[in-house]
């Protein structure tokens, strides 16, 4: 069984899907940690562009939104989410038309979940993600989403706060979108120092004495709180955590 290893860009993906579609049993993936059979063979792929041009135009033929579900869909931190995707794709090509609705299919139902997940947490981002204004007057927004999804991020934010310079900072894969008051951009960042202007601790204080004060003790809402606030986000929330 041929292995196809992808670098993790759509276009290694997109090249490794045209071989792979030659293949009546392979598997296409990112990940480095697999279970393997002896008769396995590693194909490391390296994009061709051409590859990519002649499969994204098969796929639209088809399905014209289809490229950039599947573009999403790649963003998952899903271990499998290259051969979901994959499979996906070999059902339009063999049904030869959108096959988003299938959901009777197990291959769209799987790749449907991906995909809802991703579209998911970026919702719910936009309504989690906490700015802390710093000395320098720019805001700092750490968080750490399942999936990779911080540029998706950036025009909603550029769009609320044009004129404030800011910064969002994926600290699970060490990356920053990067806003300064005009033009946006993609950056690695890893720890920076972030010194925390002297507004900023007063208005935390206030958050935290109001939330404090709304809470009733004797009846506590623990459970309601997970279902409207994943516990995986408490830890950037100020009235959760305190930032020293």
């Amino acid at each position: 069984m041929n292995i196809y290893i992808c670098d993790g860009s759509p276009e290694s993906f997109f090249t490794a899907v045209f071989d792979g579609c030659k293949d009546e049993n392979c598997v296409i993936t990112s990940e480095c940690d697999l279970q393997i059979s002896l008769d396995s063979n590693f194909i490391n792929v390296e994009p061709d562009f051409e590859k990519v041009k002649r499969i994204t135009d098969g796929i639209s033929k088809y399905d014209k939104d289809a490229v950039d579900d599947i573009l999403l869909a790649l963003r998952s931190c899903d271990s499998k989410k290259e051969q979901i995707a994959f499979e996906y794709i070999k059902t339009i090509f063999k049904i030869k038309m959108s096959v988003k609705n299938a959901f009777n299919l197990p291959e769209i139902a799987a790749f449907n979940d991906l995909l809802n997940r991703v579209t998911y947490e970026i919702h719910k981002i936009k309504g989690f993600l906490r700015f802390m204004e710093s000395e320098s007057g720019a805001f700092y927004a750490p968080y750490s989403p399942d999936n990779n999804i911080t540029d998706l991020l950036m025009p909603h934010f550029v769009a609320r706060f044009n004129a404030q310079k800011f910064v969002i900072h994926d600290t699970k894969r060490k990356i920053a979108g990067l806003y300064n008051g005009s033009d946006w951009i993609m950056c690695p960042l890893d720890q920076p120092e972030i010194v925390i202007s002297d507004t900023e601790k007063s208005f935390e204080s206030l958050w935290k004495k109001y939330y404090s004060s709304v809470n009733i003790e004797s009846r506590p809402h623990e459970k309601q709180m997970k279902g409207y606030m994943p516990v995986r986000y408490w830890k950037f929330l100020p009235e959760k955590h305190d930032f020293n």
